[in-house]
Order: structure tokens, then sequence, then C-alpha cells
């Protein structure tokens, strides 16, 4: 006779389907512990899986953020570091974690359902049953080193958060907001003087506390197998029965059940200093508590408030204080989901001397907006259009769910009936009837008239020269303190600490856990088709071709249709630039951030950009102009989201702000207000200027990624501001120009993802959109501009250069270090190097364990630009960059030996990580598509490229990963074949220089003002304007072919794990 079914001890609580989504939620329960599950059904190649605490502090300890680093490092059953990820990796899985004030996520990122159910019981036995050992808090927490400096990987982490404008603002309205009995008052990330007496055994008590089965959430979002997920939870938690809390043992759920935030009695305002030399603008921090986060008609309605107060350039806030009255460069609304929902307002780059003048303002004018006539016909557009970005967020990303069912399992109901609020979005429709009254009660009670906390955020040269002198007393009494011995004993001290760390994990038991097969990851597939000139990359041969080909193929334009199944449309028209004169590349900054911000000419009739913008708003899910993606960073990309029916309405949009929309003076002068204004706040950030530096070193003039940058900007912008003042003709008239000589067809290329079977008139939609006298329609197409040709002498050929750039607002280094790299994605060595660089990244592999986990940076990590032919290693937020290059260069350098062998399970770990990589860049349907169209139309590959170079990764052998290491990978360490650039905080620059200078690397000290560029923009009046004095960048010096500069999208790396 069959076996009886296995019965679980998980009872369902609740199944349901979303009305806006094909997306079914489940909600699980452990009759047992009290443990929940909720699973979220939705087709792709990823599995995502959030397993989230409630975690309640009343003090600045930092427990709750050590705690999330140290469950990487060994649980009951694995008792050795890094094994969760070496094994994670072996499962298409990556491993992370975030510390919020009220919880702690840990977070499993698979390709495929076999490979998450086979790491699913590790990962929970290291979050309920870590190791928490001396060992491990010593290193990974806080130490003194050798030389008498604090480090470890918190310790770090927080060393370059403590100081900044905004965790100083933040913290200083916490402490005002909420009483000391409340844990929201309280830095979860751990205070830099808690950190250094923080014990192991406080860590070790609050996770008894905190880490309970009853007080954890599995959230799963994915193709999921209920049956096996079931099975899997029970004979977890059989196995760890004995290792539990008894499960009626007296347990106060945090924060539901903890002192309640009394509400603001009393507005107040106050005023927090932040270290910066540039003490021309600060920034204003203004917070509310608001309505319950349990009541969704509430919730909702304050997001769509919100959205009316400061979501674009013509809601209130943003329209009267940045666009007219020019107080600040944004202004930024958040809310914080808390059992009373926090409400902020961020006044950007506000003039130092106006802080007091603009808090006032921003009361001013929600006072008045309050007593005026609201206009609701612009409301009730703002409430349908935050519905529809829900509706499309649905199809986008499965962030959307995870955080409203984390936000609900820590304060909402746990019999699921507050879940269930997801179901459907009913709130907008019940907002919709909502009277005026109605809406102006609600401002009133909740921000207008509301008590509040206001922080001015004030720069202070004066305390940046104080801290770092402060620091620098504390760490030489230290040493004093601690003597010869005394640091020969810590240094003794953490060598043991490292070696119990370390112990090597059987190479046995990493391979116990088989590498999945790929069948059980679901690549999400689209149909390509073609029309116009796109049709002469081939003929394709599939249903949906057949559709386009029935229409009208001959148009002459470029048109490159992904169908796939969603109920929206993307439009979007990459340019090229290159018809573009360079000297007016710089403008392309302020083309962009008035492409949609400026009046239009319909029918012969004028219409303000205050009426523009609610029409887009109205007729849109979102639109966007910017530059830098869809892997080519020297193309535009004007894009459109709508919904089916609006498909011919974006194209008509797309044809009115492409050539009738007017350079209007005051929107202009607007938009270089505004950039201008941001310029402080970005040089305040150490790995972004590290970015903008390089990306001046390495480009020429002629790259619109370098023309568009901070360092561009900073110079080039002031100077505009008074071209604007003095001759605002000639500035518009250049836009015009610039208008008409990159806005041609022939530098046209559109990508349309759709459902095309429902989209009507697919190809003859667009005839409208060619049919002016002033189009030239004859020429051929234009080729993509190429990043390769617009290298600068020292981009083609790195090396013999090495800059050290001191910023006084940072507490740590950051380097990037740039050498020659593959540059087609079809290249020989490319397979090889996929493999190499997965191998040395893994989290817990050789670069992770030899510097982030010895407290040496927080991240170090290899990227390779294929755009540029470049291959890069990253050195992120470290106390000594130097020490992270020459420890990280010693990895490389042991592998090639022979001292240390190629792991072959690590090897096995790499090749999935790379699998990884392919399902994340379509893990969902939009993504899956852009890819597609990305590897044929950009980078010129065929559409089967994933697989065939998943069957070469495979092929790789250890002689080829050397082979590759020794050629390309071992450069990046050598003077004359890298180019460096380092920030730091002024305290590091002379032993950066001397450590790098031994090492012959030319080091030049330059502030970041050495690489601005005017790109031969005089100041009308002659006057010297840029940062040093100077009337001359001496950027423009540096080639003889007008080159120089970098990427606007200067980002940085993956922090790794504690993503704080």
């Amino acid at each position: 006779m069959p076996s009886a079914p296995r019965k679980s001890r998980f009872k369902t609580l609740q199944t349901f389907e979303t009305d806006f989504s094909p997306t079914t939620f489940t909600q699980y329960e452990s009759d047992r512990t009290g443990m929940q599950v909720v699973v979220v059904d939705q087709k792709g190649p990823k599995v995502s899986g959030y397993f989230t605490l409630a975690t309640e502090i009343h003090d600045d300890s930092g427990a709750p953020h050590t705690l999330e680093h140290l469950i990487f490092m060994g649980s009951k059953s694995y008792k050795y570091k890094g094994i969760l990820d070496k094994l994670a990796t072996r499962s298409y899985s990556n491993t992370n974690a975030w510390t919020a004030t009220d919880h702690t996520a840990y977070t499993l990122d698979t390709a495929g359902w076999e490979g998450f159910a086979q790491i699913l019981p590790v990962y929970l036995e290291h979050v309920l049953l870590p190791t928490l050992t001396d060992a491990g808090c010593y290193t990974e927490v806080h130490h003194i080193d050798g030389t008498g400096h604090d480090a470890g990987v918190v310790y770090s982490e927080m060393q370059g958060v403590q100081n900044t404008q905004s965790e100083l603002m933040d913290l200083k309205a916490r402490r005002l907001m909420y009483p000391e009995n409340v844990g929201f008052r309280y830095e979860t990330g751990g205070m830099l003087e808690k950190l250094r007496v923080l014990s192991p055994d406080r860590i070790r008590a609050f996770h008894r506390e905190m880490y309970q089965p009853k007080n954890l959430c599995l959230v799963i979002i994915g193709e999921v197998d209920h049956e096996q997920l079931l099975h899997i939870l029970d004979d977890f938690e059989k196995a760890i029965a004995n290792d539990l809390p008894i499960p009626e043992q007296p347990w106060k759920r945090p924060w539901v059940e903890s002192a309640p935030t009394p509400q603001l009695n009393n507005s107040i305002i106050e005023t927090v200093e932040f270290p910066e030399e540039d003490e021309s603008s600060g920034e204003i921090l203004v917070s509310f508590l608001g309505p319950d986060i349990n009541d969704t008609l509430l919730t909702a309605a304050l997001s769509c408030l919100l959205v009316y107060l400061a979501g674009s350039s013509v809601s209130v806030l943003e329209h009267t204080i940045v666009e007219k009255e020019e107080l600040a460069s944004a202004v930024y609304y958040s809310t914080e989901s808390r059992p009373d929902t926090v409400i902020q307002f961020v006044l950007s780059s506000v003039a130092t001397e106006k802080l007091t003048e603009a808090e006032k303002r921003l009361f001013e004018v929600l006072h008045d907006t309050a007593s005026r006539p609201f206009d609701m016909q612009y409301l009730l557009e703002c409430v349908q259009r935050e519905r529809r970005q829900v509706k499309y967020q649905t199809e986008a990303s499965a962030s959307i769910f995870s955080t409203s069912i984390i936000s609900d399992f820590l304060f909402g109901r746990r019999d699921g009936s507050t879940l269930r609020d997801l179901q459907t979005l009913k709130e907008y429709d019940m907002l919709e009837a909502w009277s005026e009254e109605q809406w102006k009660d609600f401002l009133r009670r909740w921000v207008s008239h509301a008590p509040h906390i206001s922080i001015l955020g004030v720069p202070s040269a004066k305390l940046s020269a104080k801290l770092k002198a402060d620091e620098k007393a504390r760490v030489e009494e230290q040493k004093k303190r601690l003597g010869e011995e005394g640091l020969v004993r810590l240094e003794k001290r953490l060598a043991e600490a490292k070696a119990a760390n370390d112990v090597e994990i059987p190479r046995s038991l990493l391979e116990t856990f088989k590498i999945p097969g790929t069948e059980s990851i679901h690549f999400i597939s689209c149909t390509t088709a073609r029309a116009g000139l796109a049709q002469k990359m081939g003929k394709l041969e599939n249903p949906i071709q057949q559709i386009i080909d029935r229409e009208s193929p001959d148009i002459p334009l470029f048109i490159h249709f992904e169908h796939i199944p969603t109920n929206f449309v993307h439009v979007t028209l990459l340019q090229n630039t290159d018809s573009i004169p360079v000297r007016m590349r710089p403008l392309l900054s302020i083309y962009l951030d008035n492409f949609f911000n400026t009046p239009i000419l319909r029918n012969g009739t004028r219409i303000e950009f205050e009426q523009v913008v609610p029409e887009l708003e109205r007729d849109t899910v979102g639109y966007t102009a910017d530059g830098g993606y869809y892997g080519n960073s020297e193309l535009l990309r004007i894009r459109f989201q709508v919904e089916l029916e609006k498909y011919d309405v974006a194209i008509r949009w797309l044809k009115e702000m492409l050539w009738s929309s007017v350079f209007d003076e005051m929107r202009v002068k607007a938009a270089v207000t505004k950039q201008l204004a941001d310029i402080p706040e970005a040089k305040r950030d150490g790995n972004r200027m590290a970015d903008a530096v390089t990306t001046m070193i390495h480009l020429t003039q002629a790259s619109i990624s370098r023309a568009r940058g901070s360092l561009t900007k900073a110079l080039y912008l002031k100077r505009l501001k008074k071209q604007l003042q003095t001759n605002p003709q000639s500035v518009l008239d250049q836009l015009e120009s610039l208008r008409w000589t990159m806005c041609r067809p022939e530098n046209f290329r559109i990508l349309i993802i759709a459902n095309v079977q429902k989209l009507k008139n697919p190809v003859s939609a667009w005839q409208s959109f060619i049919t002016s006298p002033d189009l030239d329609m004859s020429q051929p197409l234009n080729p993509l501009d190429s990043r390769l040709s617009r290298l600068s002498e020292k981009g083609r050929n790195p090396g013999n250069s090495a800059y050290i750039v001191p910023l006084p607002t940072i507490d740590s280094s950051y380097s990037i270090h740039t050498t020659k790299g593959p540059d087609s994605f079809t290249h020989p060595r490319l397979p090889a190097l996929l493999v190499a660089l997965a191998y040395f990244d893994a989290v817990e592999g050789p670069l992770w364990c030899a510097v982030r986990g010895t407290g040496l940076a927080y991240g170090t990590s290899f990227s390779r630009d294929i755009e540029s032919g470049h291959l890069e290693l990253r050195v992120y937020r470290s106390p000594d960059a130097y020490k992270a290059f020459a420890t990280a260069r010693q990895v490389i350098r042991d592998h090639l030996s022979g001292a240390v062998e190629f792991s072959p399970p690590a090897l096995d770990g790499a090749i999935s990580s790379i699998v990884v990589g392919f399902a994340d860049e379509q893990s969902n349907m939009n993504a899956a598509a852009q890819m597609s169209f990305i590897n044929q139309v950009i980078r010129g590959v065929p559409k089967d490229y994933v697989a065939n170079m998943l069957r070469l990764v495979r092929a790789v052998g250890v002689d080829e990963i050397r082979d590759v290491v020794r050629q390309v990978v071992m450069p990046v360490f050598e003077p004359a074949r890298s180019n460096v650039v380092v920030t730091c905080a002024p305290i590091m620059e002379e032993n950066l220089k001397t450590a790098f200078e031994k090492d012959g690397f030319p080091v030049e000290v330059q502030p970041l003002s050495h690489f601005q560029d005017d790109y031969g923009l005089q100041s009308p009046d002659g006057d010297a304007d840029d940062d040093d004095g100077t009337e001359t960048s001496p950027m423009e010096e540096e080639d003889d072919d007008e080159e120089s500069e970098s990427d606007d999208s200067e980002e940085g790396i993956d922090d790794g794990k504690g993503l704080y």
C-alpha cells in the first residue's frame, strides 16, 4: 500500500490572488515554533528569499548590525567561516543581509528553485544557530591592529558613515523624535565609541532574545515547489528542536508590544554641524509622525499627497521652493514604515545663509497650500498614476511585495488579516471619491499643521579639522597607552583570531552539495521582431515578425520589437551623439534635465511646462531622459512606459518633446541652478569622486559621459550661469543648435517592449513621427557611437599615472586601479577571464578573506569594462587603500606561483555565479527583453549568446585561468601598465603617497579642481571662478586632442554583506 501523505506542521493561514497582477500569496505558520512563511508565486528565473527578524534594541552598541555580520561566520553543523557562501555559490545563489532600525533581513537570491531548496536549511541554521565565536567577533567587529589603529569590518563600515551629513542629521532627528524607551531612537549600526567596547557576550544575548523562530518570517518570491518547501522546513525544525527556546517561554513581540511612540506636542528646530571645507551649502531634514502603518487607506492617501506636494517639477513644493525661488536644488520626500509612519522632507543643497529662511518658507508654502483651493484634477491624476505605478512595479521588481510583507510581519496582525490588504488596490478607488475638504484635513493633520522636527545641516570646516585632529590624537594616545609590548600582543591576538577563523573547509564537505542542473532555471523567453531599417540586421521568422510584416515593414526608421506578455508598453529611443560639436557636449546635462520640464509648441500655441508635466503624468506610467545605459555610455536614452492603449500617445509625446519643445530662459536657468547646487554634495562622496576622476583621465572631451560628469559641470555650469545672465539668447541658440544636430532620424534606434499581439498599429503608428518637412529621411543609419573611440591617451594605454585626491569630508579611502582588458564580448580571453574574476571576487573567496576578512577594506572587487576595454580593481571604504591593494596583489601572485592552488569546488562555484549573473540580467520580463535588444543591437552578438558563453565558460581549465590572470589581471598591479586614482581623508595622504611610490607608482597629489574642465567656455566677465582660483582647467592641458573625463554614473561596487 502507498504510504500516507506526509502531514506538515506548517498550517496554511490563507491563500489569495491579487486582482492587479498575476500573483498568488500563500501564508503559512508553524504550529511547532510559530515561524511564519509567505510565498509569492511569480514566473521567472529567480527565486528570492528575505528571511526577516524583528530586531529591537535600546542602545547604540551596534549588536543588531554586528550580529548580522557574524551570522555568516559558521553554524552548529557547519562550523567553518564562509561555508554558507561557498555552498551558496554551488547552488546558483547569492547571500546578503541588511540591518534596519526595526528589523534584520537575510537575503537568498537564487537562479532556479532547486538551488534555493538545497541551500535553504543551511542558511536557516546559520541564522538561528550561529557559532558566534570570540575570534569571529574580534576580526569582524572591532580590534586594534599591531600599528595601534582600530579596525574590523563593522568598525570600518561605520567609520565611513558616522560623521557624514545624512547620518548626523538623521540621528539628531531620531534623538529628538523618540524618548529613551523607544528603540527607533538608537543607532543600530553602532556608534564607533560603543563598537570599541562591544563584547561577544552582549551580541550573544541579543541573539538569544531576538533570533527565535516565532520572530522569524521567510518571504519567498518566485517559482516555488510548496510541498517540497514545507518538507524542508519540517525537517529543519525537527532537527534543531532541542536547541531552541521552549515555545511556551514568555516572549514579548518587538515593537508591537513595546512602549508606543508618544506623539509630538511641539515643533523643534535644531542645527547640526557636519564636517565640510566647502561651507557654501547645507541641507534641511524635516520629520513628522504620520498615520498608522496598518491603515492602508491613509498610507495610500499619504503616498498620493506627497506626490502632489513634491513629486515633480510642477508640484507645489518643487515649483515654489526649487523652480521659482531657487532656495534648494530639490525637495525630496520619503516615508518609513513604523507603527506611526515617519514622513520626511529633505531640502537639498540650500545656501548655508538661507537655511533658516528655507525651513520657514517650506511651512509657509504648506500652510498656504492648506488654505487655498486644491487642484483637484491634478490630485485625482496623482491617485490614478500611483495606482498605475503599483501595477507596473509588480512586473518590474519583486521588492514591492517583499517590502510590504516585511512591514506587515513587523507591525501587522499575525492572523494574516492585514496582509490580505495586498490583495486589491481598492484604497485608490476610495481616494478617488475623497472631497477637497478631506484632502485638506489630511494635509493639515499630518503635514502642514503637524508638530515636526526640523534639522538644519550646516557645513563646518572647523568641525572637519577638529574631527581629524581628535581622531589623530586618540590613536596616538592609544598607541602610547598600549606601548610596544601591548601592540605586539594585539598583533599576536589578531593572528590567532584569524587562524581560528580561517580553518580550511574540507573539500569533501563542499562537494557533498552537488551543483543543480540548469533545468530548474526558467529563463524568460521573449520574441524579437524587426521593422524598417532594423530588418537590415537579418530576416526573422516567427509569429510576431509576421504581425509586423503584415503591417508596414518599410518605414525609414530602425524599430526593434521584443514581445513579452506584459500589460504595458515600453518605448525607448536611443540617440547617437557623434554629430554634436565637442564644445557643446556639456550642454547635454541641461538638455536632458530640461527635456520634459519645458514648454512646447502645439499647433502653433505655446503650452507652458506647468501644463506639459501634468499631461505627461496623466498619459504615462513613467518617463525619463538620460544617458549612459543599455550597454553604451555614449548614447542618450528617452523612455516612456504607458498602458497598452496609450502606445500612439507615447509616440506623439516623443515627437513633441524632441522637436516642438521650447528652450525657455527661466527653465534653463532653473536647470543650471539646480545642477550647480548639487555639486558640493557630490564632492563629499569619496567613492563617487574616485569614479569621477577616473572618468576625467581616461576619456576625451568627446565622451558624453565625461561631458556630463560632476567635474565638468562644476566649472562649465558656473560659466554657463554667468552667460545666461549676460547673454541668455546665446545659450538658448546653442541648445537649439544641439537639438538639430542630434535629433535626426539617422541617429535613432527605437526599442518597443510590449505584447505585440495586442498592440494596435505597432509600425504604422510611427508614420506620424516622421511626417515633418524639416526631417531628412534619406540619410543612412549612422553606426553606434563607440566608447573606445573616445578614450584619452591614458585610457588607451594605461600606465605610469597615479593620483591621490584628498577629500576633507571622508574618513576612509577608496581606490580604482585600471589596466587594459577585453574590448569585445566575443574576445577569446573573455570566458577564462569571467571564471577568474568570479573565482577571486566570490563571497568568502580569496580576495574577500584576505582583504575584507582582515578588516583592510569593506570591499574589493574586479570589474571588466568591455565598452572601454578596461579591467579595474576597486577598493571600497578602506582604512588604508594601499594595504588592501597590496594584499590583493599578493593573493593573485600566490595563485600564479602555485603557492596557493586553485580550489576545484571554488571554481565550480565561480561558474555557478556566472550563471546567476546571467539570470540577474533577465530577472523579470522587461529586463529579459532589454537584454535581448542589448545583445543583438548594442553588443552585436547572437540572441543565444548567453547559452554559448556558458558552454565556453564550463570548458575553461586551470591553465587557461592562470594564463588570463598573468596576461590580463596581473597588469592592474604594475605601475607601467595601470592607472591609479585614490580618494582619501587628508590625514591618510602622506602615508598612501609614500606606500605607492615605494611600489614604483609616480604619485601626484592633486585637489579635485585639478581635474575640472570648462570645455573652452570662458567666463563672460573674465573672473576666475573655479575652485582653485585658476581661470583654465588643468585637465584641458593634459591631452592635445581635446580629451578627458568620465562617466556620469559614478557608481561604486556592491558593498557585499551588511549593506547597512
